[in-house]
């Protein structure tokens, strides 16, 4: 069959741009096809806004809070339009590393337009038919809006428009206490706002540890963060300007609502049919090689359901580019995915957690537990909120860790680069930390593992006992 390209990267999100960015440097002939713009959820109203803005709330904060060393100054005059500014700054520096002009001087050809399969092995946009040896789409996820009665005629704020607006809303009700709703809730309060977060679970962040975000949750209502819990937003209406929420028993009025109830994957324009791809609610169905039902068509990123977070949709580009260009062998590993929420404090998760690891190992399990109170560097710059555990199995394999407080996000990379080259916790403490750092956490967490097991042998510390009792009499 003639083709007109090697690969086809339908979506220029953070998993299209990079199969298809590296598709070309290995000289394949790329057509990426992007509905809007260049650079994806994460560039425009993910990871890149959120955490400009993240950053502006902390300095505020740090400001407000100042005096707690020594530094008395007025309270910060926060000016939310200036705030949104630095947020646009933040996007605009980085947004040429995504731009069409830097991916087709290394050889990609970008077309812009909603575009949609023909057949198994065509897509067309804008009246051009498209074939190629291999497909890959990538076309991200959208904000789910639940089926809150109401809501619509209210109006409401997702990661979509968030970022955009000029004016601070005085009061905010956040739907959804996961990741995005725990770190712009506490974003928004710091900045000014009066914050209400609405979780249908029992505490916020139900995919993390429930003691790492127990952590999370007292600092944000500490901050005044009101947090209900186990309540899920039933119905919506404005009354005299102000929007009033009811979730159970509990009225909350509000000047503005922010969704963050999850994501709904970007599969409806696609015709998905007509290339006979299997998909669901979750998305694009595929195989461990990230091939769909399609052999010719590949999926990566939000669009397939499974985790989602740039990083990840990036590893996926990864294990597609040999698989879509040369033999389909490579397949993908999820044994070591490790995330952040960026609240303060920040809660890095990698591999089990203390639940699942003793429900898959029983008895032979480890928990290694540091708090950042014992360590030197924490005390020193009175970040000592929270703590690093570690899971492992008495031989000392890692099968998790969860890190709650100061640069969490940061800490999490000793133990991902452990774990992806299977050595033991031991390597913790086989290593020179530099001290002070906040990394000790790591090695002293570490070496729970070895007084946890020598506290375990009563016959081994009666030997040693004698022995230094002997030692001392010669």
């Amino acid at each position: 069959m003639a083709v007109d390209y090697d690969l086809v990267v339908i979506g220029g999100g953070s998993g299209g741009l990079v199969v298809a960015g590296a598709a070309a440097y290995l000289n394949a002939k790329v057509a990426l096809v992007e509905k809007e713009r260049l650079g994806g959820d994460c560039l425009w109203y993910g990871c890149v806004p959120s955490k400009s803005l993240i950053h502006t709330s902390r300095i505020a904060y740090e400001v407000k809070h100042a005096s707690r060393f020594g530094i008395y100054t007025n309270p910060p005059d926060i000016q939310f339009a200036e705030a949104s500014e630095h947020v646009q700054k933040a996007i605009t520096a980085i947004q040429p590393n995504d731009s069409p002009e830097r991916f087709e001087s290394l050889g990609v050809e970008v077309i812009f337009g909603s575009g949609q399969f023909t057949d198994k092995q065509t897509f067309e946009v804008n009246g051009r038919k498209l074939k190629a040896r291999a497909f890959v789409i990538s076309t991200g996820s959208r904000p789910s809006v639940p089926p809150i009665a109401g809501i619509e005629e209210a109006g409401y704020l997702t990661n979509e428009q968030v970022f955009s607006i000029k004016e601070r809303p005085d009061s905010l009700a956040v739907i959804g206490g996961g990741p995005i709703g725990s770190e712009l809730g506490q974003t928004f309060h710091r900045l000014g706002s009066q914050v209400t977060i609405i979780s249908s679970s029992s505490h916020i962040l139900p995919k993390d540890d429930p003691e790492a975000a127990e952590v999370v949750e007292k600092q944000l209502e500490s901050e005044g963060v009101r947090i209900l819990k186990q309540l899920r937003a039933e119905r919506v209406e404005v009354v005299n300007g102000k929007k009033h929420v009811w979730a159970g028993n509990e009225e909350v009025v509000v000047d503005e609502i922010l969704l963050s109830t999850g994501r709904t994957p970007n599969i409806d324009s696609l015709n998905l049919e007509a290339a006979g791809v299997k998909y669901g609610k979750k998305g694009v169905s595929v195989n461990a090689k990230l091939q769909t039902n399609n052999p010719r068509i590949y999926g990566c990123g939000d669009v397939i359901g499974g985790y989602q977070f740039t990083h990840v949709a990036s590893y996926e580009a990864g294990v597609i580019l040999p698989n879509a260009l040369f033999f389909p062998t490579k397949k993908a590993d999820y044994r070591v995915i490790p995330w952040a929420t960026f609240t303060e404090p920040e809660l890095a998760h990698v591999g089990l957690t203390e639940k699942q690891a003793k429900h898959r190992y029983g008895k032979d399990v480890y928990v290694l537990k540091q708090d950042f109170a014992d360590v030197d560097r924490a005390q020193a710059e009175a970040a000592t909120t929270g703590f690093a555990k570690i899971i492992t199995r008495r031989n000392g394999e890692i099968l998790g860790a969860h890190i709650v407080g100061d640069s969490a996000g940061e800490l999490i990379h000793e133990v991902v680069l452990a774990m992806n080259n299977k050595l033991k916790v031991s390597a913790f403490t086989g290593m020179i930390h530099i001290y002070p750092t906040l990394a000790e956490v790591n090695s002293k967490a570490a070496l729970e593992l070895t007084k946890q097991k020598y506290g375990e042998k009563e016959r081994l510390q009666s030997i040693l006992r004698k022995f230094f009792r002997f030692r001392r009499w010669l």
